[in-house]
């Protein structure tokens, strides 16, 4: 059993990240096992959960001549321009199957503002507005965390180097993600997540 200050971070393992969904990583649903393996031995577990109304501003559909995987200028900088996925209330935005999601202490819904995407489970992209999900780790005396699930270089490292940020002490454990790779994405993160002072483990 890990110790008491350590939680386990379960971001984004929904259909639509695994194979057959709107926006699939190759491999999403490999990792499901070795997470369910992993969650009796924390404390605290807390999963994250895209939650986009339809109509979305990352969606590509929302924004005319655009095809998925474009990019656009929001107000909070660059934004890579989505197919529609994790709506609100749909199958693709459930929790994969087969995760053990009823051991989650906590659940936190990400990008369900119409005006901004959410990839970080600590802020929204404007990295100013908060989720929540700070404040519930500080109150439970948490100081480490062990990042795992969907996908490596968007929503596991936005939420790692921010969370480094914030001062907690961040390991991910690249054995239990996968990744999206657009346009050397991949690469790229595992860079910025080690310059942040985040343990990547492969």
């Amino acid at each position: 059993m890990r110790d008491a200050n350590e939680a386990l971070i379960v971001i984004d393992v929904q259909n639509d990240f695994c194979p057959g969904g709107a926006l699939a990583v190759e491999g999403g649903d490999k990792i499901v096992p070795l997470i369910n393996e992993m969650l009796p031995d924390f404390h605290v577990k807390v999963f994250t959960q895209d939650w986009h109304p339809a109509a979305h501003s990352s969606f590509a559909s929302s924004h005319d001549g655009k095809e998925p995987y474009q990019t656009t200028e929001m107000p909070y900088g660059t934004q890579v321009l989505w197919p529609d996925h994790c709506i609100q209330g749909s199958i693709g935005a459930k929790f994969h199957d087969n995760l053990h999601r009823d051991r989650a202490d906590l659940i936190i819904r990400k990008g369900f503002r119409p005006e901004i995407d959410s990839y970080s489970a600590f802020f929204e992209n404007d990295q100013t507005t908060p989720t929540g999900l700070e404040g519930y780790l500080r109150t439970r005396g948490v100081e480490k965390l062990t990042l795992v699930g969907l996908a490596t270089d968007f929503c596991v490292a936005y939420s790692a180097v921010d969370g480094r940020r914030l001062g907690f002490d961040i390991t991910v454990l690249e054995e239990a993600c996968r990744g999206i790779d657009l346009d050397g994405s991949l690469d790229a993160a595992r860079r910025a997540m080690r310059d942040a002072g985040v343990h990547v483990v492969a």
